[in-house]
């Protein structure tokens, strides 16, 4: 049996190294002499960066900066090796992911991406043709308002003092100041590999869709997302037009709307998965696989909605492949990912248990649930149909 094992990571818990090596554990109590290819999948988010690096020989490069609550964090940033332009990546989440925030701190009004923007200026300083900015898995909510401060650009009030930080005070943005903009910028090609499906503005907007999840009490959603439309008018109008509408463009909602703030500065804005999976042999492996198991920390209506699930499954249906998912928790409309080309689910909990139990003994919990999922697959390939 030929098992094709290519998961995401599982947010604050296990990075995709450590799922992919769970599965296979699970899988290998069931069919000792399976042969499997296990391939850890990034989306832009935590671990990105390490990942890519390791896939193409390069190396990553240290570097403290403003972390999302205005501490010094240690982050870092990758320098990929390779034919074409050199290539640096900055990974969002080293410096303004969710786990930098603390759990009493959880206010997405108030956290930055100044960080963010000083990991691309460091990039710059190594000199490099191309920054790849990986979206993902974010504890900020500024539209990359910190990460374009960084970067020189000054946000002014009526009164002409600059704003604090955070998204909740671009609801006071009355104009920007660009003439202190990085020029290196204008010379390096600056992409973002970001999910599609995320907007800036609007009912699908980032506040409404993941500003609870990063602390936002439903006055604060309302607040964050008439603060963000501002801040993409504003830009649109003292930046110039970019080609992309700020509020509703694909990809601008991408963490916490850096993707906005980005696109103003002159960054393209391109499906995660078209540039982070051109370093790894995927599709070759899914055309030789007999099953493929794919795996993220909660399946539920976003899976769909540009995951690596479903990403997963709709290249491997190109073969014709089947598909299973292992999640770590179930949630609301899980049932929609069945339209992705994922042919069945599972959840790997054993029972109800503590958030943080499932943490801590989170690989044991993977294995054992990848054991009894294979389990069920293999009974079921096992049953002849009754006429």
């Amino acid at each position: 049996m030929r098992i094709v094992i290519a998961p995401s990571g599982f947010k604050e818990s296990l990075t995709a190294d450590e799922v992919a090596a769970g599965i296979a554990r699970g899988v290998r109590r069931v069919v000792p002499d399976a042969s499997i290819a296990t391939i850890p999948l990034v989306d832009g988010g935590e671990g990105s960066a390490r990942a890519l690096a390791a896939a193409t020989g390069g190396r990553v490069v240290p570097h403290r900066v403003t972390g999302p609550v205005g501490a010094p964090v240690d982050a870092h940033f990758a320098v990929l090796d390779g034919p074409g332009p050199r290539t640096a990546v900055v990974e969002m989440a080293a410096a303004a992911g969710l786990r930098l925030v603390p759990r009493d701190a959880r206010d997405p009004g108030l956290t930055t991406t100044y960080g963010v923007g000083e990991l691309i200026g460091a990039a710059l300083d190594a000199g490099v043709d191309r920054v790849l900015v990986g979206c993902g898995d974010s504890g900020t909510s500024d539209g990359g308002a910190g990460a374009l401060r960084a970067l020189g650009i000054r946000l002014l009030d009526t009164a002409g003092r600059e704003l604090a930080s955070g998204g909740a005070v671009l609801e006071r943005l009355d104009r920007i100041d660009a003439s202190g903009l990085d020029p290196r910028l204008a010379k390096v090609e600056l992409l973002v590999a970001c999910n599609p499906f995320n907007v800036l503005c609007g009912e699908d907007g980032v506040a409404r869709v993941y500003g609870p999840q990063k602390g936002a009490t439903a006055a604060q959603v309302e607040l964050l997302d008439r603060a963000l439309c501002r801040w993409a008018r504003v830009l649109e109008r003292d930046l110039g037009p970019t080609g992309v509408d700020l509020r509703t463009g694909l990809g601008t909602g991408a963490s916490g709307g850096l993707g906005a703030g980005l696109a103003a500065i002159g960054a393209r804005l391109l499906p995660r998965f078209e540039v982070l999976l051109e370093q790894v042999d995927l599709d070759r492996l899914l055309a030789g696989a007999d099953l493929v198991i794919t795996a993220e920390g909660t399946i539920d209506r976003q899976t769909s909605r540009g995951k690596i699930p479903a990403e997963v499954a709709r290249r491997a249906k190109r073969y014709g492949r089947p598909v299973l998912a292992l999640a770590g928790t179930i949630g609301p409309d899980a049932h929609l990912v069945y339209g992705s080309g994922i042919d069945a689910f599972a959840g790997i909990l054993p029972g109800p248990m503590p958030l943080a139990e499932a943490i801590s003994r989170g690989e044991e919990i993977l294995a054992d649930g990848a054991e009894r999922a294979l389990r069920m697959v293999l009974l079921g390939t096992a049953l002849t149909p009754v006429a």
